[in-house]
């Protein structure tokens, strides 16, 4: 999780009044102790399990916290550490046990709003009639859920043999969505690693399930395969790391210039890869011959 330092700034500056408060640690990271009892009982007022965190009085307590709707204690808790949590970010450590089943309940919720605004008769049209229950699933439970799971396990070995060739696996599928306008990214990637002797091997169906994980959430392509390039680089430590990436946008195909045969191919290039051209020259000619 990435943190951002200007979060509980901005929450001070919307809550002159509590700023105060905020230091006696009454928000607390959701990896510390549990919140003490409070000397006085939680609000349980409407108001209060409708607002925003960062418009109430200050939470005393979990009894307090858990008065509120699910994604309304994620984000508590996520302002308290001073977390970011963009659409691409990876929020499941503040998430807690049975929260994500809230959540889908929450987002059915406003999914059933939208349908309505749109004019759309969910009562009487029995093909409506469960789109908002499916859609809250399909987003937290699938497409999206590289927000909301923790990063898949994965078994590292050490380079007993000292491999230093050059590695490539893919093409590897890739189904993300656009920030934008929430429209599919379909595509595929290249991973290309040279290791050295203290590089730590990982196995194959592994970088499959890490580019899962990285792609299941909202973001744009560029950001995606550098955050895939961090990941990797953290747990192979390799000498050289070239991943590419290319996908068709259905926010460009489907709507807008709804220009079917363009597709955005980007690369990110370390170490090695990015000082040799030889080697950089041997990654992308291999990709040519994968592809034909």
């Amino acid at each position: 999780m990435r943190e951002s330092p200007g979060i509980r700034a901005e929450w001070e500056a919307a809550n002159p009044g509590n700023v105060a408060s905020a230091q006696n640690a009454w928000f607390r990271d959701p990896r510390q102790t549990p919140m003490s009892t409070p000397a006085s009982p939680p609000d349980s007022s409407p108001t209060a399990s409708t607002a925003s965190p960062r418009s109430l009085a200050l939470i005393r307590s979990e009894a307090d916290l858990a008065a509120l709707p699910a994604s309304e204690r994620i984000r508590y808790r996520l302002v308290g550490a001073d977390c970011r949590f963009h659409a691409n970010d990876n929020i499941s450590d503040f998430v807690r046990a049975g929260e994500t089943e809230e959540l889908k309940a929450e987002v059915a919720e406003k999914m059933q709003e939208v349908l309505r605004a749109l004019v759309i008769d969910t009562d009487s049209d029995h093909n409506t009639q469960e789109t908002a229950r499916r859609v809250a699933k399909m987003f937290v439970d699938e497409v999206f859920r590289g927000r909301y799971q923790p990063m898949p396990p994965v078994t590292e070995f050490p380079n007993v043999s000292r491999l230093n060739e050059l590695m490539i696996v893919g093409p590897i599928s890739v189904r993300s969505a656009c920030s934008h306008h929430m429209c599919p990214i379909l595509g595929r990637i290249w991973i290309g690693v040279l290791p050295n002797e203290h590089s730590n091997l990982i196995g194959l169906s592994k970088y499959s399930r890490i580019v899962d994980w990285i792609m299941t959430r909202p973001q744009i392509q560029e950001e995606a395969v550098t955050m895939l390039a961090n990941v990797l680089q953290e747990r192979v430590k390799p000498d050289g790391l070239a991943i590419v990436m290319e996908a068709d946008h259905f926010c460009m195909q489907w709507r807008g210039v709804k220009d079917l045969d363009s597709a955005m191919t980007n690369s990110v290039m370390r170490g090695a890869f990015l000082k040799d051209s030889n080697l950089r020259r041997e990654f992308l000619s291999l990709l040519s011959k994968k592809t034909a």
